[in-house]
């Protein structure tokens, strides 16, 4: 581990020394991390690649600690060693024309890698609840080809509402949209993308076990029947994507 940088309250952007990694990684991919046994957790746990740097071999995560797995990666140091597999699942298919970007919380993690090797006009609307939430360091969004809106439901930080509230107004001329959120979010996205005919891309996020799709931990409906989120996603066609309608 190169680093460990704590960027909200519960939120931290971790680097990784993973040359392999970093030189196959494709935006919307993920990897499962496997913490050290004597911690006691024995389950790996699915992490989206937030930014790869083949030239510097590095990957970095950006993770929320929510239970024990992350309580204990948030309090490892500077080298501390892990095993990583990935880089794993569907990407997102490159951007054909001007995109639409739609990041819900924690939703901003495999999308910044997309917004970071954009060749084509982006604009991204990246929302949370208030200005602590907004983790993702402005830093890490300098491509010029992307224009960045925060939003806040709390009106704390930049416009006042969610992403949803500013989607609308962006349509007219976006070719392709790709969103991560929460389902009902998604879900608004798949019905917008589908009334003004666009293609939407939507990844999913789902508690997974292995990451390969052995052990159908983490599957999904869709239009054609079940799928496995880590092996047959985690990014789908809007259109595939069933919110139980």
């Amino acid at each position: 581990m190169i680093s460990n940088k704590k960027v909200g309250e519960h939120h931290y952007r971790l680097t990784l020394k993973a040359p392999a990694i970093a030189g196959e990684a494709k935006p919307g991919q993920f990897i499962m991390l496997y913490l050290n046994k004597q911690d006691g957790v024995l389950l790996p746990r699915p992490f989206s690649i937030y930014l790869a740097d083949k030239a510097k071999g590095e990957i970095v995560l950006l993770f929320e600690v929510r239970g024990c797995g992350t309580n204990i990666l948030a309090k490892a140091s500077e080298g501390s060693f892990f095993k990583v597999m990935g880089p794993l699942g569907r990407n997102f298919p490159n951007p054909s024309g001007q995109s639409l970007l739609l990041a819900g919380g924690m939703g901003i993690a495999p999308l910044v890698f997309l917004a970071a090797s954009a060749r084509v006009s982006m604009v991204m609307i990246y929302g949370a609840k208030t200005n602590q939430m907004l983790v993702c360091p402005p830093e890490d969004l300098i491509n010029p080809m992307v224009s960045v809106i925060r939003v806040t439901e709390d009106g704390s930080f930049g416009e006042k509402g969610t992403c949803l509230d500013f989607l609308e107004q962006y349509l007219a001329n976006t070719v392709e949209i790709y969103a991560c959120g929460p389902m009902p979010m998604l879900s608004t996205v798949a019905d917008l993308g589908k009334q003004h005919k666009i293609k939407a891309w939507l990844s999913l996020e789902e508690r997974m076990a292995c990451g390969i799709g052995a052990c159908l931990g983490c599957v999904t409906a869709t239009a054609g029947g079940y799928k496995r989120v880590c092996a047959d996603g985690p990014v789908f066609p809007a259109e595939e994507v069933s919110f139980g309608e």
